[in-house]
């Protein structure tokens, strides 16, 4: 997302750490870091976006929207989120900047909904004026509903000709992801309108979704576009084993749950097979699952030894990863922040050349990473 100017800074960062939680500091094979703790006491922070005025916006999963100001986490949350459910794995999701944000002051949120007919994952827009969201409207939702807490995926981001790429889970029903008449399972490509994107590989495909731009995903919970190649890259829950790191392309089959390389939670296998004619492989998997969230390639100056290495976040073995990718392969894999027990949700590149981090808690934080001298 740094090629959008809406992420270029017209001001400077204030940032205030909060006493007695900053200074942490680490040691890893290519820097020494250390984490500033800029806010804390978040409801299970999701998502944050930086804003051309050097403001923060925090999304909780509990249905808050939270805003960052000189440094100091602002008392009150952002009135006018649409109404949303908390439910399991859902309540409001990702928060994303349209790329002409500082002319319009558009932005796009992911959550959960619930009506009748069950839950779903929704992306609505809205225009962020002062203190509160206006003109809100659902551009976006995946049918059919079903019931469930599960996999609702919605990760976003924008490309580079300004198209929005929203991910859809599974919803914790694995077939689904291969049945291409459901929404669920797959990659969506969206204009900022909410129409299917120009191009989208199944526009003229009878019975499937004009919005459909991959299928065969079980729960994306990263997403980022690469810094040269504008490529969308993704990461996605496997089961037990078989998280995996894609390159999102048009109309690929990604294989699940057709193929994987994790078993089922039972210690049972889905399948046999982990590879199959038609159905991309995995740029990168674990086994065990670290069940990977949020993700970013370094671009900054702070950590030069750091420049396009890819960063993921994991919520169950609580650490960040450093991944060097070379001719599309990791050359090097690093654990960094093993010590800190606390699931990272979140992994953004800043602005100002930090990287930021979200925890995933009731008391969630929100972290920079900075060299420590």
């Amino acid at each position: 997302m740094g090629i959008f100017k809406h992420l270029v800074l017209t001001g400077s960062l204030l940032l205030v750490a909060v006493p007695g939680m900053a200074n942490q500091t680490f040691s890893s094979d290519k820097a020494d870091f250390r984490l500033e703790t800029v806010a804390q006491n978040l409801e299970h922070p999701w998502s944050l976006a930086f804003m051309p005025d050097g403001s923060m916006l925090v999304t909780e999963r509990e249905g808050e929207l939270r805003m960052i100001r000189n440094g100091s986490l602002v008392n009150d949350p952002i009135s006018g989120v649409p109404e949303l459910v908390v439910s399991g794995q859902g309540g409001l999701l990702d928060v994303i900047l349209h790329p002409d944000f500082e002319q319009n002051q558009v932005l796009f949120l992911s959550y959960a909904h619930r009506n009748r007919d069950g839950m779903t994952t929704r992306v609505a827009r809205a225009r962020l004026s002062g203190d509160r969201l206006t003109d809100v409207e659902v551009i976006f939702e995946a049918l059919p509903r079903s019931g469930g807490g599960r996999h609702f995926a919605g990760r976003m981001e924008f490309d580079r000709d300004g198209n929005l790429y929203v991910a859809v889970g599974d919803r914790g029903e694995m077939d689904r992801a291969q049945d291409n008449s459901d929404d669920a399972g797959g990659v969506h490509r969206i204009t900022p309108d909410g129409g299917p994107a120009p191009g989208n590989p199944f526009l003229d495909t009878s019975g499937v979704n004009d919005t459909f731009y991959t299928t065969g995903n079980r729960n994306i919970q990263g997403m980022t576009i690469h810094p040269e190649t504008g490529e969308i890259w993704s990461h996605e829950h496997g089961p037990r084993g078989g998280d995996e790191i894609n390159i999102i392309r048009a109309g690929t089959d990604y294989g699940w749950p057709t193929i994987t390389y994790g078993i089922d939670y039972s210690g049972l296998p889905i399948t046999d097979k982990t590879k199959k004619e038609g159905m991309a492989q995995p740029l990168h998997y674990w086994d065990p699952s670290i069940a990977p969230s949020g993700m970013a390639f370094y671009t900054g100056d702070l950590f030069p030894e750091w420049q396009g290495d890819l960063f993921v976040g994991a919520l169950k073995m609580r650490k960040l990863v450093r991944l060097r990718i070379q001719d599309g392969e990791v050359t090097e894999e690093e654990d960094l922040l093993t010590d800190l027990d606390e699931r990272i949700r979140d992994v953004r590149m800043g602005p100002d050349g930090a990287l930021w981090l979200l925890t995933d808690s009731p008391r969630g934080k929100v972290y920079r990473m900075v060299p420590a001298q």
